[in-house]
């Protein structure tokens, strides 16, 4: 194994200062430019992506992305990287974010990508970080991490194996993009475009309050000494991805007081709705997520940040949830958010959202079917994916020490 530093075997380059770029800058249609919002787990996430011009971009040309770069946070989450692939050639990151480039022949930039993943190094980041409010890297600071690594055969056969767990993971994630769209689909159809029913408002149908079809659950109001290593696990406004989704690494393990009452638990296919935000756009609030997954905990609750929407007797979770992801009740509920720095949805907002629906329930249980065989496809899909990740870092540190062989692993 060979030691050196960061800056040794790669150029690390600042984005552009605030007074190059500015929001206004932005076109629809151009070349893209990635933001901290846009690191995802390895790939970039396209979601409300801001394009430039190409008189901006060849401004900026400084300021590219080749495949193999690494682009990291330089503010808020130090420790988060996404990895540029062909796809993102000529892509451009904002002043947010640092890219990294390696320049040492004797080192695969897709493995030093890897290195940077290990649950250790992303610690060391954090801690090389300055700024208690605000953490932030810079280039000097990233310059002067260590890093250590094998020969180059060998460093291809890791990230080889990590490759192909991360691949899975990628094409489980479209799996479910497509059947979410398909749930969507298969709503709009039926609820707002009325197609099965020739585009008019079926007989027997009527406008109808959500308070009609469902009941509402507050979430538990914790305290901070209850945030302890636990098999319990509590929801919160953190699980909710600002660019849609449900992440999994916003659990907060907790052992809740007494005060936790039962219908404060949430299990598999409950859904949440978020109300509150911290965002600046409101991209959270309003936001409607199924539990598709416990990620290996026993037992979860969920934050006061959050409401359980809990169908009444005889309505389907699935058909429910898809109602509550739809267009029509995020437009809604941004009509009832107030605060400036912290937002807050009314209490109101859930109850009295209005929209057509029959009264007789049972006719609906074609397309509640339907949309039940997806989402449980997609809760299946969402474990696969946990399990691979589980794996894949339970590997990583110990492929990149040596400690095992590559050729010993089977996935």
């Amino acid at each position: 194994m060979k030691s050196t530093s960061i800056g040794k075997i790669a150029d690390v380059q600042t984005g552009p200062f605030g007074s190059q770029l500015h929001k206004e800058d932005y076109v629809l249609n151009g070349t893209p430019i990635v933001t901290v919002e846009h690191l995802g787990q390895k790939i970039f996430t396209t979601q409300n992506l801001p394009c430039v011009s190409d008189k901006d971009k060849e401004r900026l040309s400084k300021y590219t992305m080749r495949p193999g770069d690494i682009i990291f946070s330089r503010v808020g989450s130090v420790d988060r990287c996404s990895y540029a692939t062909v796809g993102n050639n000529g892509w451009l990151f904002s002043g947010r974010c640092l890219r990294l480039r390696v320049t040492d022949d004797g080192v695969e930039s897709e493995y030093l990508y890897y290195y940077f993943c290990q649950e250790a190094i992303k610690e060391l980041i954090r801690n090389h970080a300055v700024g208690a409010t605000m953490p932030s890297l810079n280039t000097k600071l990233l310059s002067e991490l260590p890093f250590t690594y094998p020969e180059k055969n060998e460093q291809k056969r890791v990230v080889s194996l990590l490759s192909d767990i991360d691949a899975k993971i990628e094409r489980n994630a479209q799996i479910n993009q497509n059947l979410e769209q398909q749930a969507q689909a298969i709503f709009k159809s039926w609820f707002v475009d009325f197609e099965p029913f020739g585009g008019a408002i079926p007989s027997g149908w009527q406008e109808t309050h959500l308070s009609q079809i469902a009941d509402f659950v507050s979430g538990y109001s914790y305290k901070g000494n209850e945030l302890q290593p636990s098999d319990c696990a509590m929801a919160t406004i953190k699980n909710f991805d600002r660019n849609g989704g449900f992440k999994l690494d916003g659990f907060k393990e907790i052992v809740p007081s007494s005060k936790l009452k039962n219908v404060q638990q949430v299990d598999l296919f409950d859904i949440l709705v978020a109300h509150t935000d911290l965002t600046q756009n409101a991209e959270v609030i309003g936001n409607t997520e199924l539990i598709l997954s416990k990620a290996g905990y026993k037992k979860l609750i969920m934050s006061m940040d959050l409401v359980k929407v809990v169908p009444k007797l005889g309505i389907s979770k699935f058909l429910l949830a898809s109602l509550l992801r739809s267009p029509q009740f995020k437009a809604h509920a941004l009509g009832y958010v107030n605060g400036t720095t912290v937002l807050h949805m009314s209490k109101s907002a859930l109850p009295e959202y209005c929209f057509y629906f029959p009264t007789e329930w049972s006719s609906l249980e074609g397309i509640s079917a339907a949309l039940e065989r997806m989402y449980h496809k997609m809760s299946q899909t969402i474990e696969e994916s946990h399990r691979l990740a589980t794996l894949r870092d339970t590997l990583l540190p110990r492929l990149m020490s040596g400690e095992i062989d590559v050729s010993e692993v089977e996935v």
